[in-house]
């Protein structure tokens, strides 16, 4: 492998930490909400990732293949005096864990940086070559 692969797999690697850092947020964010732009208690999101090859077979690389809804039923709440409260006064709430989205999101980071870290160490290689010639 190139030293040129390693900053177009650890780049795949960025952008796809990236989105997933997005959906994070997005779940965060509406961890309270009742309503959705559908209507309905806001479902969590979670990204799958996918293999991309690289230009050479041994190298490859990631995306984002899609971003599915989690299938887990919505938060029961009782709250009675809640304006969207069904006639048994429970509030239907989001499926968002605050717990493993931080978890998610700490995970993420680390991995967004792992791959800026190789990246630099790989241009650093790349500098040092290019002293050597010197």
């Amino acid at each position: 492998m190139s030293l040129f692969n390693i900053f177009n797999v650890a780049g795949s690697a960025m952008s796809a930490q990236s989105q997933r850092l997005n959906v994070v947020a997005s779940n965060i964010a509406n961890a309270d909400s009742t309503t959705s732009s559908t209507g309905q208690a806001y479902k969590a999101k979670q990204v799958v990732f996918q293999a991309v090859p690289m230009a050479t077979p041994e190298a490859a690389g990631v995306k984002v293949q899609q971003v599915v809804e989690d299938a887990s039923p919505p938060k029961m709440v009782f709250d009675p005096k809640h304006p969207q409260a069904d006639e048994q006064g429970y509030v239907a709430m989001p499926n968002v864990n605050v717990v493993e989205e931080m978890v998610n999101m700490i995970s993420a980071s680390r991995s967004y940086q792992t791959n800026v870290e190789t990246m630099n160490a790989a241009k650093t290689l790349l500098m040092k070559t290019l002293a050597l010639g010197q």
